[in-house]
């Protein structure tokens, strides 16, 4: 029988590190759902879970499944709290964003006070956050990369625009070094628009240098892979739904599915798998993005967290995938005999903030994993839905389904 644990999940955009601040309702459902399911599934496999909770959130008393909820008033007290809960506890598990070395700093800390961190090291975090030591490190491995040049977002413009001149070709991905999702990402067509993508960088990242890619044309993908370090298996080849838009509009990750169907699936798993085993301390749940064109599998960024893909991959595994994270700490033992049942979809749907009422109502919606939380001040609320079915279409009509009511739901509250 296995041993119960005392299992604190941290997630940084719900969990009071924005506290009192603003917060990306699209970041938000992104953090919540990532949350909320992590604490599910440590649930279903038996251990004692303790969370925090940006006290905007935990005031409309939201459907998640810890033990114990601590509400966070300031992103001070949310430091902290965490660091006094994190001696209490047998694991801590941190789910936060790489940018400006957030979640290396927390990593760090954990790593310090001697409780079992279910992360990857503080040091592979720090090894594969920034994009452009990244690429160099993946050429080094031979894994295949997209022609890249990197700048400081202070560098001259016409110096910029002569080495981009001398080395690439229009259209071009312009993206900060640290960040993640679509954070201060552009396509970039002319050399018009190169001034306003670096502009773009600078407003939406705190990173002080930027790559310049050429643009491939391909279907965004990720692995889910869990990893010793030594060792590593993939989980699964996941599908992105993500537009790239011009410097003047907000490039956004809507969502994805699970699994993704594609000739190159081995090939990603065979790269995946290569690159987890590069880099000490890469271990956990760990995802690797792709662009994926008709005969290669290029390489694009490593994730060394829980990403959203997990929200749809709980649906179609064969085991819990939280009890995994702690055995390949714990145990350094990998998931065996791996298998996967149907597909599942997940989307962001966005809409105006519900009435606290219609709020409420979304909670008993099984396919919710984000409800729209009414916290933005600009009255726009974001969701998760995530279905499953026996094939994709099954799955994507269960969403709409979904969706329909949910948005029948809110527009009724709102009309009251």
């Amino acid at each position: 029988m296995k041993k119960a644990l005392r299992v604190l999940v941290y997630e940084h955009v719900s969990g009071g590190g924005f506290a009192a601040e603003p917060i990306s309702p699209s970041v938000l459902s992104e953090g919540f759902s990532m949350l909320s399911t992590l604490i599910s599934d440590f649930r279903t496999a038996g251990h004692n879970v303790t969370t925090m909770l940006d006290s905007r959130i935990a005031g409309f008393n939201p459907p998640i499944q810890a033990n114990c909820i601590v509400p966070i008033s300031s992103s001070q007290q949310a430091v902290k709290i965490l660091q006094k809960i994190s001696v209490m506890v047998d694991a801590v598990y941190v789910i936060a964003p790489e940018t400006d070395g957030v979640l290396q700093s927390h990593v760090e800390f954990m790593e310090q006070t001697g409780v079992a961190s279910l992360n990857c090291s503080a040091s592979a975090i720090d090894k594969v956050a920034d994009k452009a030591n990244l690429y160099k490190f993946l050429k080094t491995l031979g894994v295949p990369t997209p022609k890249t040049e990197t700048f400081s977002v202070y560098d001259n413009l016409t110096e910029i625009n002569k080495a981009i001149h001398d080395s690439l070709n229009f259209p071009l991905i312009f993206k900060p070094s640290t960040g993640v999702s679509c954070q201060g990402l552009s396509v970039v067509k002319n050399r018009n628009q190169v001034a306003d993508a670096i502009a773009k960088i600078k407003r939406e990242s705190y990173s002080k240098h930027l790559l310049v890619q050429e643009f491939i044309t391909g279907a965004a993908a990720s692995a889910s892979l869990f990893s010793t370090s030594s060792e590593a298996v993939p989980i699964s080849l996941n599908q992105q739904h993500i537009t790239i838009k011009t410097p003047e509009a907000y490039s956004s990750y809507a969502g994805g599915s699970v699994p993704f169907d594609n000739a190159l699936q081995a090939r990603v798993f065979e790269v995946s798998k290569k690159i987890a085993k590069s880099v000490p301390g890469l271990r956990g749940y760990i995802g690797v993005d792709f662009i994926l064109t008709d005969n290669v599998a290029i390489a694009l960024e490593i994730n060394p967290r829980l990403t959203t893909s997990y929200v749809g991959l709980r649906k179609v595994t064969n085991f819990n995938l939280a009890q995994a994270i702690i055995n390949v700490v714990f145990k350094h033992e990998l998931p065996k005999n791996i298998d996967s049942c149907g597909y599942s979809y997940f989307s962001k749907l966005e809409m105006a903030n519900p009435q606290v009422d219609a709020l409420q109502k979304t909670y008993v919606m099984n396919d919710v994993v984000s409800p729209p939380f009414p916290i933005s001040e600009n009255d726009v609320a974001s969701a998760i839905i995530v279905s499953h079915g026996a094939n994709l279409g099954e799955a994507k009509s269960k969403f709409s389904e979904t969706k329909k009511l949910m948005l029948n739901i809110v527009n009724g509250g709102n009309k009251k």
